[in-house]
C-alpha cells in the first residue's frame, strides 16, 4: 500500500546524531574508505535538507564510529527518544548511526521502547566527504518514514529499504545496499518519498518493552555477556578461563554467554561441554546460528537453550536485558 497521498501537514521530526559513516569526513572525495567517522554534527547534516511538510530539529547524543558503540551511548540515547516520542507535536523520531553496530543499536531501541510512533535509524557505507555521498539521501527517506502517519516501531532505512529492527542484519563490508532482512524480507520501500509497504511494524509489547527500559536505567552496571564461536576445531580454553574469571570472584566477571553456533544450532562437542562446566557454574548460556539466514528449528532436545531467530550479537542483547536487576 502507499502512503504519504494526505493532505500535507507539518509534521515535526527530530534527529538524534550518533555519527557513523554518515558524519564522517575523508581528506580527498574519492576516499570511500580512508575516512573518519563521526566527524560531522547532526545540525550540518540536516542543513538545508528538506522534506516537503516536515518540521526538523536536531541533537547531538554521540559522535563516534559505530564500532565503538557501548552501553552508555545506549542509554542516552534511548533516554533522548523516549523524551521525544512524549512530546505530542513529535511526528517521529530518526537516529544517524554507523553502519557496523546500527543492527544492534536497532534491536537494543527495539527491546526498550513501546514505540507507538516511528524510530527509524538511518546510515551511510560513504563519507559525507565523498564525491557521491549516499547519507543525504538515505537521511531524506527515514525523514519522510518518520513523518508519515500510522507508521510505528524501530526500523532501519538504507539505500531505500526499509527493515524492522528484529531482522535487519550488515551483510556486505562496502556496497551502499549493505543491509539485508534475511528470510522475512523487508518492511516496505522508500520511492520518491512515499512509502511501499511490505509487511506490519515491528513492535514490543508495552508492558515488556518498559520493563526493559526501567531495569536498564536502574541497573548500577550492565551484565556482562561475551560471544564465543563454534568451528571445527573449538576448543574450550576461552570458557574454561572465564569461569576461572567467575569463580575468582573478579569484579566485572561474565554473567552470560552466546555461542555463535553451527548451521542449526549446533556446537562443537569440546566446546559444548565447556559451556555446560559455565552454566553449572551459574553463566547463562544461549545458542544462536552464526548462518546469515534463517532460524534455529527446534527439534531433538539440545542441553542449550537457543535463541531462536536472533543473530549471535541480537541474542547477547536479550540475555543483558534478562540478566539485568532492576
Amino acid at each position: 500500500m502507499t502512503t504519504g497521498e494526505k493532505k500535507e501537514r507539518t509534521a515535526r521530526v527530530v534527529v538524534l546524531g550518533t555519527g557513523g559513516t554518515i558524519a564522517g569526513r575523508a581528506r580527498g572525495a574519492g576516499d570511500n574508505v580512508g575516512y573518519t567517522a563521526g566527524e560531522v554534527s547532526v545540525s550540518d547534516l540536516i542543513e538545508g535538507l528538506e522534506v516537503p511538510g516536515v518540521a526538523l530539529c536536531a541533537e547531538q547524543v554521540a559522535n563516534i564510529d559505530s564500532k565503538d558503540m557501548d552501553a552508555r551511548v545506549w542509554h542516552a540515547l534511548a533516554a533522548r527518544c523516549v523524551h521525544w516520542l512524549a512530546q505530542d507535536e513529535v511526528a517521529g523520531v530518526v537516529v544517524t548511526h554507523g553502519t557496523d553496530t546500527l543492527e544492534e543499536t536497532a534491536f537494543f531501541l527495539h527491546e526498550v521502547l513501546a514505540a507507538s510512533k516511528p524510530v527509524v535509524l538511518t546510515c551511510a557505507m560513504r563519507p559525507a566527504s565523498a564525491l557521491v555521498p549516499d547519507g543525504p539521501q538515505n537521511l531524506r527517506d527515514a525523514i519522510a518514514l518518520a513523518a508519515m502517519p500510522g507508521v510505528q516501531g524501530v526500523t532501519v532505512v538504507c539505500a531505500g529499504t526499509v527493515h524492522g529492527a528484529p531482522d535487519v542484519q550488515k551483510v556486505h563490508p562496502y556496497r551502499v545496499d549493505a543491509f539485508s532482512s534475511g528470510d522475512m524480507g523487508p518492511v516496505g520501500y522508500i520511492e520518491e518519498g512515499r512509502l511501499r509497504q511490505a509487511r506490519s511494524w515491528p513492535t514490543t509489547p508495552a508492558g515488556q518493552a518498559r520493563e526493559s527500559m526501567r531495569k536498564a536505567a536502574l541497573a548500577v552496571s550492565w551484565p556482562r555477556v561475551e560471544i564465543v564461536t563454534s568451528h571445527a576445531g573449538a576448543g574450550a580454553a576461552l570458557v574454561d578461563l572465564l569461569v576461572r574469571e567467575r569463580e575468582g570472584g573478579a569484579v566485572e566477571a561474565v554473567q552470560g554467554l552466546v555461542v555463535a553456533a553451527t548451521g542449526n544450532g549446533s556446537v562443537h562437542a569440546t566446546l559444548e561441554q565447556a559451556l555446560l562446566r559455565a552454566e553449572a557454574a551459574g553463566i547463562s548460556v544461549v545458542r544462536a546460528t552464526r548462518c546469515a539466514f534463517g532460524q534455529i528449528v527446534p527439534g531433538a532436545r539440545h542441553a542449550l537453550r537457543d535463541a531462536g531467530a536472533l543473530s549471535p550479537v541480537k541474542a547477547r542483547i536479550a540475555l543483558m536485558l534478562s540478566l539485568m536487576q532492576g
